[in-house]
């Protein structure tokens, strides 16, 4: 199964890094999936042998994003991210940042898009301490769920 909780993304990771495989982590919404998301997750499974997608559960993406997302329920987004080939295990998490998941899980490479800078990442700072790497993966202009959810508004008025 790909979708899988907190204990148990954290013994997988421990496994996977015994065996000294590379893992990517990278976390967000993904409420509208795109195909910037998918272009975005490609880049990202390619830097190592796995891929892991933290997902903001609905709680969380409320309070990120307002009160009017997610469009999409948590159950429904992980199962779309979990069919895509580039994903390798989705865990569902309910904090404002991934912060704790990156501590758990001590990915090889912490990944997030164009749009955000490393000073920023909270998450960064943690993965210096612990001797991984944080790579920003360009956007992909125009490619957003917050520009799919515009244009449905203008279509519906």
């Amino acid at each position: 199964m790909k979708i899988v909780n907190n204990l148990e993304i954290k013994n997988i990771a421990e496994q996977l890094k015994a065996d000294g495989k590379k893992i990517v982590f990278t976390n967000g919404c993904f409420d509208i999936l795109h195909a910037g998301h998918v272009r975005y997750l490609q880049a990202a499974r390619e830097l190592g042998n796995l891929l892991i997608v933290g997902l903001n559960s609905d709680h969380s993406v409320r309070c990120l994003k307002g009160p009017t997302r997610p469009i999409n329920s948590e159950d429904d987004r992980a199962e779309v991210l979990s069919a895509l080939s580039a994903v390798d295990y989705v865990v569902i998490f309910g904090d404002h940042t991934a912060e704790r998941l990156v501590a758990e899980i001590k990915p090889t490479f912490y990944v997030k898009g164009g749009d955000y800078n490393v000073k920023d990442l909270p998450e960064a700072k943690i993965v210096v301490q612990y001797g991984g790497q944080t790579i920003l993966i360009p956007e992909v202009i125009g490619k957003s769920s917050s520009n799919i959810i515009k244009k449905l508004q203008v279509l519906d008025n």
